[in-house]
């Protein structure tokens, strides 16, 4: 009984919702009505922090008339989704932050369900992964192979790498903030960052609708981005996971060239060999020098 009380209190522990937008103010207005909605339901207390990153429409005015507990915060150019919610995270008052989309596709239920998981855990994800998830098909493989690739160097299974739709304690935010982009992949570099990092994440399956108005995904261009990145964290964090495997593949490529060579051909291919497994051995040692410094410099 005495467990159930203490959950009870630190479920209903204060939020702050950081709300980024751009050019939403056609589904704004509702998204919020609906969110301070389900907070004052649930009894959750909680500021509405939405960062208008530059728009050129009538965003934040909408947001102004939806409810009380709106703040509206404002760039004077679009500055990046990831701007946008290193804005929010900077202006929030509370220990926990959440985020949540302003184009309606994140069921606004479903942020009581991920803030009531706060207990025992740095950050709650909304996996989705629900009977009704819409996401289009053009972006699936992408999604499944950049997933693929965090899995393997995080070692965890990630359901989603970069839900729009999750809480966090905000002194995670403030200690890893110099590492967060200004673009779509603050999300993804948060998750990443967290799981490699150690710290207790927990995914909670969440339903997921279609956006209301225009996305500003770029497929191409932000795939490309998400990869990169996702090395460039994983690498930040646990080099060798990364250096190792290079390395490896170098040391053993070259072995066989040389076995190969040796047996069909006329003369062994010994500059090539060489070459292959030098590179391999080059590769180990920077990982290993990686691996020093990231320890030196504290990282988890």
């Amino acid at each position: 009984m005495k467990k159930a009380v203490e959950d009870t209190r630190v479920e209903q522990e204060p939020v702050s919702i950081v709300v980024p937008a751009y050019n939403e103010e056609k589904g704004i207005r509702p998204v919020l009505i609906e969110i301070d909605r389900v907070l004052k339901e649930a009894g959750v207390e909680a500021e509405i922090l939405v960062v208008d990153d530059g728009s050129d429409d009538a965003t934040a005015d909408e947001a102004a008339k939806a409810a009380a507990s709106v703040i509206v915060l404002r760039h004077r150019e679009n500055l990046g989704y990831g701007a946008a919610l290193k804005t929010g995270f900077r202006h929030a008052r509370y220990d926990w932050v959440a985020i949540i989309d302003a184009d309606g596709t994140y069921p606004a239920p479903d942020l009581i369900r991920i803030l009531a998981q706060r207990p025992d855990n740095d950050m709650v994800v909304g996996a989705r992964t629900g009977m009704n998830v819409h996401i289009p098909l053009i972006r699936r493989p992408a999604k499944w192979v950049l997933r693929r690739l965090a899995n393997y160097l995080s070692k965890r299974t990630i359901p989603d790498l970069n839900s729009g739709l999750r809480t966090i304690r905000k002194a995670l935010v403030e200690r890893y903030m110099g590492l967060f982009p200004n673009g779509f992949s603050l999300t993804t570099t948060v998750t990443l960052a967290l799981l490699v990092g150690g710290y207790q994440v927990q995914f909670v399956p969440i339903d997921y609708r279609r956006r209301t108005g225009r996305s500003k995904i770029r497929p191409i261009r932000d795939t490309l981005g998400f990869a990169t990145l996702i090395l460039r964290t994983v690498i930040f964090f646990n080099p060798l996971r990364v250096f190792i495997p290079l390395s490896l593949f170098f040391m053993l490529a070259g072995l066989l060239v040389g076995l190969l060579s040796w047996i069909y051909l006329p003369r062994v291919l010994d500059a090539t060999t060489s070459m292959l497994v030098l590179t391999g051995v080059q590769m180990g040692a920077v990982g290993m020098l990686a691996d020093l410094i990231a320890r030196r410099n504290g990282s988890p």
